[in-house]
């Protein structure tokens, strides 16, 4: 399982997850529980939904050139 959540997409899915327990609690509603795979997908760095699209947030990383290459 390769990694497809970038540190900026990361951070935003863990708050919005809490946002919603939170909003939840109050409200005393168990829609609260949707709020459980923004923070997991946020820990894990993989969002099952990017791959059938081929998304990725993760930076680009660049390839070093190998010696005696143009």
């Amino acid at each position: 399982m390769k990694s497809n959540v970038g540190t900026l997409d990361r951070i935003t899915r863990i708050f919005v997850g809490f946002a919603i327990f939170g909003i939840c609690h109050y409200y005393h509603s168990w829609w609260g529980l949707v709020g459980i795979l923004p923070v997991l997908t946020g820990i894990v760095r993989f969002c099952p939904a990017y791959v059938p699209f081929g998304l990725s947030t993760c930076g680009v990383k660049a390839e070093k050139p190998t010696p005696g290459s143009p």
